[in-house]
């Protein structure tokens, strides 16, 4: 019995003494601005109402008022509808059927502007003003790495998952 026990504790050294050859190193982090350390990567945000007419053909261009960079990644909803007050913002595009033709709310963005503008195959100037008048937007700029996962359908979870705060009004 005493030898079962000495050879169970020498092959016990014998496997926990042992290493194996180092595995390649890991990948360097990303750097932050201008080569600088990453920090905290913070979202930015506003909020704008917006006219749509014939004279703006339907569409209106807004820079954005901060820096934006390649790999960020613009999000934009609209003021839906409200319920007991409160604001039910909706991930665009969104679709509108009409008897006559279809309204889509849509827009695009570049590194220096973000576009909204109406799509579909209604006559927008037969539209009422509820549909082109006073609509409110909220734009939201976040680091690509920010999305991977996450629902950006959903207002809430985006901004609880960014670090905005509040936005600007404009």
């Amino acid at each position: 019995m005493k030898h079962i026990i000495s050879c169970i504790a020498v092959l016990a050294l014998l496997f926990t003494s042992c290493t194996g050859p180092q595995g390649p190193p890991g990948f360097d982090g990303f750097d932050g601005i201008n080569g600088e350390d990453g920090g905290l990567i913070v979202a930015s945000a506003f909020e704008i109402e917006v006219n749509f007419n014939a004279d703006n053909n339907f569409e209106f261009v807004e820079s954005y008022g901060f820096e934006v960079f390649p790999s960020d990644v613009t999000l934009v909803y609209i003021e839906w509808e409200t319920d007991e007050g409160e604001p039910i913002w909706r991930l665009l595009t969104q679709t509108e059927y009409f008897n006559d033709g279809v309204l889509v709310y849509n827009f695009d963005f570049t590194q220096q502007n973000v576009r909204f503008f109406l799509d579909g195959t209604v006559d927008f100037n037969t539209l009422d003003n509820v549909w082109t008048q006073n609509q409110a937007f909220r734009v939201v700029v976040i680091p690509a790495d920010d999305v991977d996962g996450l629902d950006t359908s959903n207002f809430d979870v985006v901004m609880d998952a960014s670090t905005v705060k509040s936005f600007d009004i404009r």
